[in-house]
């Protein structure tokens, strides 16, 4: 498979997403199938994007989820088939990859408080929203029965909750040691595991599964031994992997994540069809899948393709948009870059609410840039040093956004009239178009369509025609005024939904584009009254702790296991005064919740099937202490948003004191199975026969040693602390399969060994640009563009000699004019407009040219498919890998 990565557009907003990189097509390798076997991928070959990666470090929650409750396929039918489709993702991603030093697999364990609220947030929503979906289903299919329409029988099947996905559950348990059992697999019949160091971070280890992650490559870049030049490559789906891959100030970091298709079909949820939601569903019968409808229980699968994004461009991007001069302290561009990871902060993350005034869809980032750029001349200095905040410094920008907030108010309200206006207008013209001409004439003056055979008809009685043309518009007239504005009738009677030219709009109370509001606003959203500055300050303050947090996090781990933003919304820019006092330092030496705690914190009552029972009735118990942290229902404030999944949720805060006062009691009723459960892990290394360290940790347990750093002369530069394990992998002791249809590791050769990092300069090699002095510019790339083949811009590009061409021609049959799919007929004209000539002279240079206009515009299949037959036996093609591709 060829994958073509879209990844920037150049020419608009630099800091949209994903669109600030180039496009690069990129080789993907899979196994090919002969007589129906699937002969897998031969990944200790080089990687045919021409790059070779050292680590691939994989975000397991982004694998976890697509393959458990996916979106376009059907769903597993069992835990088991959740299993295997988890293996086979990981396989896939190796391939492409294809590691040669370290696979580092983390899943998100313990958060730290600050995320906790997300999480609830984000559960409680789920729970809710998935309970008013049932709901629907049951209401819209009594609907669709009653008019007479056909559902196919409902299906008695327990619905798979997600929120299973957490720290503490039976599936996270069972799903670690599954993974063990994978790797122990893969290191024992994989020849391209044969040499990785496997790492294994499951959710007994506290951290997010990301964040584990950048431990791992800050602990190892501190170490002696650290190669400088070690190539990244992390896997996953959330943007903020670009703000930490950044801040590792690794030059070759590159992120794998899938490529995102928008409006990709769904099937509705109860006739199970494409084309329509649940809401549009008029149960009508089901079209037959094949003749005998064999293909009734499969849904057309397209296979899910990947995109590169290469931290080395954006950071040529970033070098030319922050580089300043005449700055009264030397420029540092790496602090640069770690300022702009801080200013992306104020725009929203998983820690804090984004400021009122800055919407990162409305360019904001740019706006932060250009304040940035004007008032780093009057700061003296940078606005961060190795994950600290200069706070006087910080004050200046926010007070710069606050002197502009009424403006950017009154500009979206604008902009959203605008939107809304050409949208009404659309409608019309769509509307228009749908229904035709208001009046189409008859007899003599009927149009008639072009190149018709009929003859018109010839003009008779032209003043009668036209009169009757008249007469008939007055009728239509007067029909549509029959019923005045200012009638009864039309004062009572109400616009159908269909007919209106506009959706309701969601009440907003604050209208921050008018004057009072500040007021309005802290009213509304705190109830309090704008005049209280000591609450507002309270509010700063803990949004500057915030700032603070979210940084130190980024750059050095987490400060505090218990620190979190106790509001719902952000303060304004402008409300950022005096903050350089309002933060010193976080309580030191807070420990993270322990498993079935975060749960308790997380999860609605609805989830409470996942806790040990009583632990479960403090959710539901009307004499629970803690029954208000989980109510049945709760709002959800739209904040100037139209839709409910972009709204806040206004849940209470769990007080950590008195759920733990709660907790007590219920403590003593854990079994044996669920303490275990409920307790903080490490993380596994495991290596296969052939690599260095196999026999040091053999002899580990030969002499029952604790406590060995690894040496780093035997596992890349890689340093850690390992400590024996109670159940470990050892050689020639089998490895049971967790999965029926798997079977078990009777000869294995792998270990696998508790470790736990402690923590314990090179140059390196800079990547060589390629973004050229055009690309910077807006609407770059005006000419003829060719897309980058791989990671090389110096690739030698594939051609045909003079024998390929005459292979080609006698494939072609192109010595009998006008026939055949490839005749001499000249293409269409709107060719001409480019590089393409009328043939003329020799039938050889005329076959030529014919050959490469085919091959640039792609018009024909099987012509393509011949040059590239042709080109790899007779051209000699220098791509490495290119066997293994299939296109």
């Amino acid at each position: 498979m060829i994958c073509f990565s879209l990844c920037v557009t150049v020419g608009t907003p630099l800091w949209q997403k994903f669109r600030w990189f180039h496009k690069n097509k990129y080789l993907f390798s899979q196994g090919k199938e002969c007589n129906g076997v699937r002969i897998p991928v031969d990944t200790t070959r080089p990687n045919p994007n021409e790059v070779e990666f050292d680590n691939l470090y994989l975000d397991m929650n982004g694998i976890i989820h697509p393959c458990t409750h996916p979106e376009d396929k059907a769903a597993p039918k069992n835990e088991d088939e959740m299993m295997v489709a988890i293996f086979e993702y990981i396989d896939r991603l190796f391939n492409i990859v294809r590691p040669r030093r370290v696979l580092y697999m983390a899943i998100d364990g313990v958060a730290p408080r600050a995320k906790m609220n997300q999480q609830r947030s984000r559960r409680f929503r789920a729970s809710k929203e998935g309970a008013e979906l049932v709901e629907d289903k049951k209401r819209i299919r009594e609907e669709v029965i009653q008019r007479g329409g056909y559902l196919p029988p409902e299906e008695i099947k327990e619905r798979f909750d997600s929120n299973c996905i957490t720290p503490g559950t039976e599936f996270m348990d069972n799903l670690a040691k599954c993974l063990r059992y994978y790797i122990a697999d893969r290191l024992n019949n994989n020849p391209g595991w044969r040499n990785v160091t496997v790492f294994l971070s499951d959710a007994s280890v506290p951290g997010e599964g990301e964040h584990k992650i950048m431990d791992f490559i800050r602990r190892q870049r501190a170490q002696p031994n650290h190669d400088p030049n070690t190539h990244h490559c992390l896997c996953g789906a959330d943007a903020d992997l670009i703000m930490l891959g950044l801040a590792t100030h690794e030059p070759n970091f590159t992120i794998i994540r899938e490529e995102f298709k928008p409006n990709k079909p769904r099937p509705c949820a109860l006739c199970g069809q494409l084309g329509h939601d649940i809401k549009d569903c008029q149960g009508t019968a089901r079209e037959k899948q094949g003749e005998h409808d064999e293909f009734a229980d499969s849904m057309p699968v397209s296979e899910q393709e990947f995109i590169f994004i290469r931290l080395c461009v954006l950071r040529e991007y970033l070098a030319r948009e922050l580089t300043m001069a005449s700055l009264p302290f030397p420029f540092d561009f790496e602090r640069s870059v770690d300022d702009w990871v801080f200013m992306c902060f104020f725009v929203g993350n998983d820690f804090l609410p984004h400021l009122p005034s800055l919407e990162i869809r409305e360019g904001a980032i740019d706006r932060l840039v250009g304040i940035y750029k004007d008032v780093v001349h009057k700061t003296g200095g940078y606005l961060t040093e190795n994950g600290y905040v200069k706070l006087e410094r910080v004050e200046l920008i926010m007070q710069a956004v606050g002197v502009a907030e009424d403006n950017i108010f009154k500009k979206r309200k604008e902009d959203d009239e605008g939107f809304k206006r050409r949208m009404r207008e659309k409608k019309k013209r769509m509307k228009m178009e749908q229904r035709g001409p208001a009046y189409l004439t008859t007899g003599q003056f009927t149009p008639h369509a072009l190149g018709g055979r009929n003859q018109p008809e010839a003009v008779q009685n032209a003043r009668h025609q036209a009169y009757e043309m008249r007469k008939q518009s007055m009728e239509r007239n007067n029909k549509s005024s029959a019923c005045p504005d200012n009638s009864t009738e039309s004062r009572g009677a109400k616009r159908k939904a269909e007919d209106s030219d506009s959706e309701p709009e969601p009440e907003d109370n604050v209208r921050l584009w008018e004057e009072g509001w500040k007021q309005r606003y802290y009213k509304n959203k705190f109830d309090v009254d704008v005049m209280d500055e000591d609450f507002r300050k309270k509010v700063v303050q803990s949004y500057v702790e915030g700032l603070c947090w979210v940084l130190r996090y980024y750059y050095q781990g987490c400060a505090s296991w218990k620190w979190y933003f106790p509001f719902h919304y952000a303060p304004f820019a402008s409300d950022f005064k005096d903050i350089k006092g309002m933060f010193t330092d976080f309580e030191k030496d807070t420990k993270p919740f322990q498993p079935l705690e975060q749960l308790m914190s997380v999860f609605p009552a609805a989830s409470g099937n996942f806790l040990p029972e009583t632990w479960r009735n403090l959710m539901s118990s009307p004499d629970s202490s803690i029954i208000d942290f989980y109510p049945d229902d709760f709002a959800i404030d739209l904040n100037g948003k139209k839709y409910a999944w972009q709204g806040v949720a206004l849940l209470p805060f769990v007080d950590e004191r008195r759920l733990r006062a709660a907790l007590a009691d219920v403590y003593p009723d854990l079994t044996p199975e669920e303490v275990k459960r409920n307790s903080l892990g490490s993380d596994f290394i495991f290596l296969g026969k052939a690599h260095p360290l196999y026999d040091f940790i053999q002899e580990l347990y030969r002499t029952e040693a604790t406590e060995v750093t690894i040496p780093a002369d035997l596992c890349h530069g890689i340093q850690g602390t390992l400590n024996l394990d109670d159940d470990p992998i050892l050689p020639d002791k089998a490895v049971m399969s967790p999965i029926p249809t798997l079977r078990d590791i009777t000869q294995n050769n792998s270990v696998g060994q508790l470790q736990s990092n402690s923590d314990l300069c090179l140059l390196s090699r800079i990547p060589t640009n390629v973004l050229k002095p055009e690309d910077f510019e807006r609407g770059g790339h005006r000419g003829s563009w060719r897309p980058q083949l791989g990671f090389n811009p110096n690739r030698q590009q594939a051609h045909l000699d003079q024998s390929s061409f005459r292979a080609l021609g006698h494939n072609l049959n192109t010595g009998q004019r006008g026939r055949g799919h490839f005749s001499s007929a000249p293409p269409p004209s709107s060719y001409h407009q480019g590089n393409y000539r009328p043939p003329h002279g020799g039938r050889h240079q005329s076959f030529q040219r014919k050959t490469r206009m085919l091959t640039r515009t792609n018009t024909h299949t099987t012509a393509l498919i011949l040059i590239m037959k042709v080109a790899e036996k007779r051209a000699r093609l220098q791509i490495r890998g290119l066997t293994e591709v299939t296109t």
